[in-house]
């Protein structure tokens, strides 16, 4: 068994595709619209070079899987971050703030030395909060 994908709810899939590709430096994975299923549209991305795993940026859906009222819970659940979060490491997390900041991705906490290595925070578009970490093994 193996993780292939993860999935966060976004407002719009457009921007949330602008906002992944263009600021954030990942990759369109699958990009695909299905007519039989009311043009549902399945859309990943994930970092290059990482092939086996990837994020799928899910429009919140509305009737029949939600009612309006249901559908509009959730989008203000992932507006106020309260939906996932997002997982993100790199092997230098000053250098990697520092390039997505110049991109223009604004982040919600600085890089600071946590115990388990250094971390810092953003959040996209529709919400969803991002931890970006420089891991180091605890002892």
């Amino acid at each position: 068994m193996h993780i292939a994908a993860t999935q966060l709810w976004v407002h719009d899939q457009d921007v949330a595709l602008d906002f992944w590709t263009t600021k954030v430096g990942m990759q369109v994975r699958e990009d695909v619209t299905v007519p039989e299923m009311g043009n549902f549209r399945w859309l990943t991305v994930a970092p290059p070079g990482q092939e086996d795993v990837a994020i799928v940026l899910m429009a919140v859906p509305g009737e029949p899987m939600l009612t309006d009222a249901g559908r509009q819970e959730v989008l203000d659940l992932v507006a106020k971050g309260l939906a996932g979060t997002a997982f993100l490491t790199v092997a230098d997390c000053r250098a990697a703030y520092e390039e997505l900041v110049v991109r223009g991705v604004e982040f919600t906490e600085k890089p600071e030395e946590r115990p388990y290595g250094v971390d810092c925070g953003f959040r996209d578009p529709s919400g969803n909060s991002v931890r970006l970490t420089e891991p180091r093994p605890m002892t």
